[in-house]
């Protein structure tokens, strides 16, 4: 696609990251509401949020796949959704959206573009997801878009919920 758009929904355009992002990344992760089900549940830093973009460049050429840059219709930033590697033989998805695009169902409407995207592409036969045991609100969209649940998985000290998907588990309209 062009304008570096990996995929598109009725709302959202998942885009690769610029160099010059860092700042937007920042300020997603910029309030305690957004980063508390985080590990390290702590503002990010200019630093940190430099850091994760180069990580997220270096999946994406590493991968075929990152945690993508997500705007809406016209160009307006609402936060990072996409499928990375997770250790050596799995793939997790993972979003996180500013507070202003909250309760709209733009995660779900993220989570089940990127489940379809991901089995179309076939990078492999399943991907996993995690939350904090506290985060309500994305494990709902994690059920939402037929993910299962299974055991738990230790996270930086914390045993967060831990969710699975395989092709044959897709719903036909989440």
């Amino acid at each position: 696609m062009s304008d570096g758009i990996i995929l598109k929904t009725p709302r959202l355009r998942f885009v690769i990251w610029d160099e010059g992002d860092a700042a937007l990344v920042q300020q997603l992760h910029s309030t305690m509401a957004t980063t508390r089900y985080l590990p390290g549940s702590a503002p990010w830093s200019p630093e940190k949020a430099a850091e994760r973009l180069r990580g997220w460049f270096e999946e994406q050429a590493r991968d075929g796949t990152t945690k993508y840059k997500i705007v809406t219709e016209d160009r307006r930033f609402v936060g990072r959704a996409g499928i990375s590697r997770f250790g050596s033989d799995q793939f997790e998805l993972g979003f996180s959206l500013i507070e202003a695009a909250w309760g709209k169902g733009l995660a779900t409407e993220a989570a089940s573009a990127l489940a379809d995207w991901y089995f179309e592409r076939r990078l492999a036969p399943a991907f996993i997801a995690f939350t904090h045991p506290e985060n309500i609100a994305s494990q709902r969209v994690l059920r939402k878009i037929g993910m299962r649940e299974r055991a738990p998985i230790l996270i930086d000290g914390v045993l967060d919920m831990a969710f699975e998907m395989t092709a044959d588990m897709r719903p036909e309209n989440p």
